[in-house]
C-alpha cells in the first residue's frame, strides 16, 4: 500500500498539575522569574472575573461570560504578541486584551450594554468583541493577507472555542491562511464544552489542532493550563509567521470552570465530579506551586497582591458604574451616515417617549 502522507500532532506540557517542571524551561521562558509578573496578572484577571460575576448577580451588569480557568491560555496569548500585531477575540479573552491595554471598565461597559466599551483602549487596530461564533477568524485571516501584501512583519491572532472550531468560518480562515501562506495564528481554546454540547459530540477528530492539517498549517496541541507551554507554543507560531513560514493552529486544552455565561446553568448538563477533577488541574494551582518551589512566591505575597488587585478592580468597577448612560437616541445615531426616514421616525418616537423631543 502506498501512503500519500502522514501527520503527527505534537503535544506541549512543561508544568504538570502538581507544578513540577519536566526538563528545562523552553526558549520562551529563559528564567522562572519571567513567569512572576504573568502569574500576578493571572491573579488580577481572576479577581476581576469574580467581581464581574458578583456585579451581574446584583443586577448591575448584563449577561457576562466568565473566563475562570482560562487565565494561563489568555495571558500567554496576550504576552506573546507585539503591539503592532492584530488580535481578533471572541468574547472571553479578557486576559489577552488586558495585556494589550484594554481596561476592565471597558469590558464591563460592553457587557453592560454600552457599545462604547468596544471603543476600547490599547491598539486601535485590534478587532472588537465578537459574539457571532467564529466570524472573527475570517477577520484575522483578512488582516493577515493585508500584512503579507504590504510586506509587514505583523501577525494576526484569533481565538475561538471548541464549538467555534466546527464553524465554516474557522475552516475558511484556515484554508485561506494555508493557501496564501499568511502570518496567521488560529487559537482553538478547547474548554471541554460548547455551551451544553461536550467536546466528544462536536467532532470525530482526535484533536482539534489537526483541523489545520487540511489547510496546510502547522498544528500543535498545548496544555492550556500550563502557562509555560502556552508561551512556548505561541512563540513557535509567532516566529514562523514573522519569518514568512505560514500560519499555525494551536489547540489549547483547558476547562471552563464556570458556566458558559451568567445566563447558563452548567449543573444541568455536566457532572459535579468532572468539575471537581478540573479544579485539580487548573492553571493558578500549578503555577503557584512551581513559583513557590522556586522561592519566588509565598502566601504573604499572594495575600498582599490579592488585596492590591481588589482595590485596583474596584476602581474599574466604580468607573463603570459612574459612567453616564447614553441618551436613547444613541442607538440610532451610529448605524448610518445618512439614516433612512423610517429610522428617523423611530428615533423621534423613542425621544418622545422620554419626553425629550
Amino acid at each position: 500500500m502506498t501512503i500519500a502522507a502522514k501527520f503527527e500532532i505534537e503535544y506541549l506540557q512543561y508544568l504538570d498539575p502538581d507544578g513540577k517542571l519536566s526538563g528545562k524551561l523552553p526558549p520562551a521562558v529563559k528564567d522562572a522569574k519571567a513567569l512572576l509578573p504573568l502569574f500576578k496578572q493571572m491573579l488580577y484577571v481572576r479577581t476581576f472575573d469574580t467581581k464581574a460575576i458578583a456585579l451581574q448577580r446584583t443586577g448591575k451588569l448584563g449577561t457576562y461570560a466568565s473566563c475562570l480557568g482560562h487565565e494561563a491560555t489568555h495571558i500567554g496569548i496576550g504576552a506573546s504578541m507585539k503591539e503592532e500585531d492584530v488580535f481578533a477575540p471572541s468574547y472571553r479573552e479578557y486576559g489577552a486584551q488586558f495585556m494589550r491595554g484594554v481596561k476592565p471598565r471597558e469590558v464591563l461597559l460592553y457587557w453592560g450594554g454600552d457599545e462604547r466599551g468596544n471603543d476600547f483602549s490599547g491598539p486601535k487596530h485590534d478587532y472588537s468583541w465578537c459574539v457571532p461564533i467564529a466570524t472573527q477568524c475570517l477577520h484575522a485571516a483578512g488582516a493577515a493577507l493585508a500584512f503579507k501584501l504590504r510586506g509587514e512583519k505583523r501577525v494576526a491572532v484569533t481565538c475561538c472555542g471548541d464549538g467555534g472550531s466546527s464553524k465554516t468560518d474557522t475552516y475558511a480562515a484556515i484554508n485561506s491562511a494555508g493557501a496564501y501562506a499568511l502570518p496567521f495564528v488560529q487559537c482553538i481554546i478547547n474548554n471541554g464544552w460548547a455551551i451544553s454540547v461536550p467536546r466528544n459530540s462536536q467532532t470525530g477528530a482526535k484533536t482539534l489542532a489537526q483541523k489545520g492539517i487540511a489547510g496546510g498549517l502547522h498544528c500543535l496541541q498545548v496544555d492550556g493550563n500550563d502557562l509555560v507551554a502556552v508561551l512556548e507554543g505561541m512563540r513557535r507560531a509567532m516566529e514562523r509567521a514573522r519569518k514568512g513560514e505560514g500560519g499555525s493552529v494551536i489547540e489549547f486544552m483547558t476547562y471552563r470552570l464556570h458556566d458558559h455565561t451568567t445566563a447558563d446553568d452548567a449543573r444541568r448538563y455536566r457532572g459535579e465530579d468532572e468539575v471537581k477533577d478540573a479544579w485539580t488541574r487548573e492553571p493558578m494551582l500549578r503555577l503557584r506551586k512551581y513559583l513557590t518551589a522556586q522561592k519566588l512566591w509565598d502566601e504573604d505575597q499572594e495575600k498582599a497582591w490579592n488585596e492590591e488587585c481588589a482595590k485596583a478592580v474596584d476602581v474599574e468597577l466604580n468607573a463603570y458604574l459612574e459612567t453616564p448612560v447614553q441618551p436613547v437616541e444613541a442607538m440610532f445615531d451610529y448605524l448610518y451616515g445618512d439614516p433612512p426616514p423610517e429610522l428617523l421616525e423611530q428615533r423621534a418616537e423613542a425621544m418622545a417617549r422620554e419626553k425629550r423631543a
